[in-house]
């Protein structure tokens, strides 16, 4: 699990910066790789938060109700199953939560707040743009 987040939120960049690196020459051709680097990741990111947001505004206009409350249902159940199994893993007499599953409750608390606020947050400036 800690090789995928590292992959996932930065070891990928510093490994394009080292391919990028080998095939450049000069200073200049390096800079402007990074650039446009960093500018395909900005659009990709953009890119997935209007799809997500799509998705969540396809949800709620559905007259279904379970297309309406999957998600909502499946994170309680996760949260849940997932917060019992910490809770009771080993711990007959005293209470301790194992060192495994810290890493894994910051992340789920980084990921929903950053879906829900910064989320929210970057569709209401969408909206007032329009």
């Amino acid at each position: 699990m800690k090789k995928l987040w590292q992959w996932l939120t930065g070891s990928v960049i510093k490994e394009v910066g080292e391919v990028l690196d080998n095939l450049t020459t000069t200073k200049e051709e390096k800079l402007e790789a990074q650039r446009l680097i960093t500018e395909i990741l900005q659009k990709a990111d953009t890119e997935a938060q209007e799809q997500v947001s799509a998705r969540w505004a396809a949800d709620m206009a559905s007259d279904n109700k379970l297309s309406k409350n999957i998600r909502p249902m499946v994170l309680i159940y996760l949260t849940v199953i997932f917060t019992v199994c910490a809770f009771f893993d080993g711990n007959i007499g005293q209470f301790k939560i194992s060192e495994e599953y810290i890493p894994i409750f910051q992340t789920l608390l980084v990921t929903v707040y950053g879906a829900y606020f910064v989320g929210r947050t970057w569709e209401k400036a969408k909206a007032l743009k329009k």
